[in-house]
């Protein structure tokens, strides 16, 4: 029987659970990291005990966290799925003057991810666990800045560790595959006279990376590129994109982060937004009230409403 394994809250504590049916949790020992450190022996017992049909608690009943407690490292791809990325240098050429017409442009810009995808190499990125919240946690819309986007991105789950690992053996080190939206405000994306861009302004605010609602183990997803994202702002698709169109899939994203850094249990790699981004849609950006759903074939949905930065408390001593 399928399952998934994420953590939640009741009353009285956080816990980690088996999430069956898309459903219903039954509390397991130990963190999500824990499990996730020794992924083999957890998978065959949490295994053996979704088999055995356990009675839960409903899903919805429960507060729903960012799956990986305590959280590892977090890594981001940009530029990977190849609509996406020729409406953002189509758009880039326009702000910066192009003035070719526009079936010329749009040529150009096809004809400069496929060289991209042919000789190029991933870009990655690093983020921070304390941007990270639950699934259906309030999106806090900070400043400075207004031009608040939404970035629906399949992300991996590392289950073993990962040290200059070739694409042909990457999908070993897997444990399985989530839900990220990567929340970035645009207009402050570049700092004037500094030629570097501001990831913490623009992507690493608290809130800022809903996930979950849980793991989908990856023997529970036959195929990384053939599963559809879909992103909804109050009922209006904004997004909806197959995987297939990435450029650079889950092996080859493994295999160039490993040859930087050491990949290890309970770290998260978002494989990158697809088509369909707030410029897209005539600069559409988020604000408060706004309701955000998201969800990838077979591993559930999310639902975040959009909140104004007075609300948002930083809680701890």
């Amino acid at each position: 029987m399928s399952f998934g394994l994420g953590t939640f809250a009741d009353d009285t504590h956080t816990f980690s659970g088996l999430v069956l049916d898309g459903a219903r949790v039954m509390e397991v020992e130990g963190t999500t990291l824990a499990l996730l450190q020794d992924w083999d022996r957890s998978s065959e017992r949490l295994s053996a005990l979704a088999d055995s049909a356990p009675d839960g608690v409903a899903l919805e009943s429960l507060n729903v966290r960012s799956p990986i407690a305590p959280s590892g490292q977090i890594l981001c791809a940009g530029a990977n799925y190849r609509r996406h990325l020729r409406q953002m240098h189509y758009a880039f050429e326009r702000r910066h003057g192009n003035q070719a017409p526009e079936a010329e442009l749009r040529a150009a810009s096809a004809a400069y991810v496929e060289q991209l995808a042919e000789t190029g190499t991933p870009f990655v990125f690093a983020g921070l666990p304390g941007a990270l919240c639950g699934a259906y946690d309030d999106i806090v819309l900070f400043g400075p800045g207004t031009d608040h986007d939404w970035e629906l991105e399949l992300a991996v789950v590392i289950g073993r560790t990962a040290w200059r690992v070739s694409a042909e053996r990457a999908l070993e080190h897997v444990a399985g595959y989530t839900i990220a939206n990567d929340i970035s405000t645009r207009d402050v994306m570049d700092r004037p006279n500094f030629p570097m861009t501001d990831f913490v302004a623009t992507k690493l605010r608290p809130t800022f990376k809903p996930t979950g609602p849980y793991i989908v183990p990856a023997q529970f997803v036959p195929d990384p590129r053939d599963l559809q994202i879909t992103l909804r702002v109050n009922g209006d698709v904004m997004q909806d994109e197959s995987t297939s169109d990435i450029i650079f899939g889950v092996e080859q994203l493994i295999e160039y982060a490993s040859s930087m850094l050491v990949l290890r249990p309970g770290d998260l790699l978002l494989t990158g937004s697809p088509a369909g981004n707030a410029a897209h849609h005539g600069d559409r950006w988020l604000r408060p009230g706004d309701v955000v759903e998201g969800e990838i074939t077979g591993l559930g949905a999310q639902r975040n409403r959009c909140a104004d930065e007075a609300t948002f408390t930083a809680g701890g001593d």
